[in-house]
């Protein structure tokens, strides 16, 4: 049985300011996959998204995405075309199995969190001591971020990182977010944990942030796009599989050789 776990935004889906930073706002093949407040917020091209279907129709997909689990369904492509059994949310916090989250598994992540990291208010405070220009969000009391108004200079940037690591935390910034996230907060130990769960023989990964490279580290068959974090910081394995593309065309490019890869295995 294969399986193909992937991260959402900017890797599979794409924001209107995503599509502006890569220029791609333009491309006359984009349909919506993401509604917020009525409006259209988040997208891929038409081509992906059949590649997307017929893959799913072929293997166990499972969405794996920092987002809450209600930011996570306003992806309504997934709610409404897709009937997905699993999904991975708040970075792995949550496993949604066929629509309601596994309390067995939301327990264990508890337990760690006690027993190996500072508690998610200690850290705040600790972040309030250093120079960030940017709003705080909280996700779920699990972790947060900033949306930066300006970037962080690379001595904020390792004062960051030196005391996240002090206190059993971790960083990320992708775009205009920099995520303080503590370690058992893990997108690898959920995709694992579904992996072994249902008995999965072969995996397929595709993610761009540092969050990501949890579990496509567990990938047999794992995909980066050219523009992200791991791209950026240099971050991955000689395994690893960065895309031509950059953008919403890398999401596609994926799509298209994860598929030819799985019909070459099935014949």
């Amino acid at each position: 049985m294969m399986m193909f776990a992937s991260d959402l935004d900017r890797t599979l889906i794409y924001s209107n300011r995503a599509l502006a930073d890569f220029k791609q706002h333009t491309i006359s093949d984009l349909i919506a996959v993401e509604l917020k407040d009525a409006q259209e917020v988040a997208f891929m091209t038409n081509n992906a998204y059949s590649l997307l279907k017929e893959l799913a129709a072929s293997l166990l997909f499972i969405p794996v995405t920092t987002r809450t689990y209600e930011q996570y369904k306003r992806v309504f492509i997934f709610t409404e075309s897709f009937h997905l059994k699993y999904a991975v949310t708040s970075n792995g916090a949550t496993i949604i199995y066929n629509g309601l989250p596994l309390q067995e598994w939301r327990e264990t992540v508890q337990k760690r969190l006690e027993n190996e990291c500072v508690p998610f208010q200690k850290m705040m405070e600790e972040m309030f001591r250093l120079p960030i220009n940017g709003t705080l969000k909280k996700v779920e009391n699990l972790f947060f971020y900033y949306l930066l108004e300006e970037p962080l200079t690379l001595e904020t940037k390792n004062r960051i990182q030196k005391m996240a690591d002090r206190n059993g935390w971790r960083i990320s910034i992708q775009g205009r977010k920099l995520y303080l996230m503590p370690k058992p907060v893990c997108k690898g130990e959920a995709v694992k944990f579904i992996k072994e769960r249902e008995g999965i023989q072969t995996v397929f990964g595709a993610g761009d942030s540092i969050l990501d490279n949890d579990f496509l580290k567990l990938c047999d068959y794992a995909y980066v796009p050219s523009h992200g974090e791991l791209k950026n910081e240099g971050i991955g394995r000689s395994n690893y599989l960065f895309t031509a593309h950059q953008g919403v065309l890398a999401g596609e490019e994926i799509l298209h050789s994860i598929l030819n890869t799985v019909t070459e295995k099935s014949t």
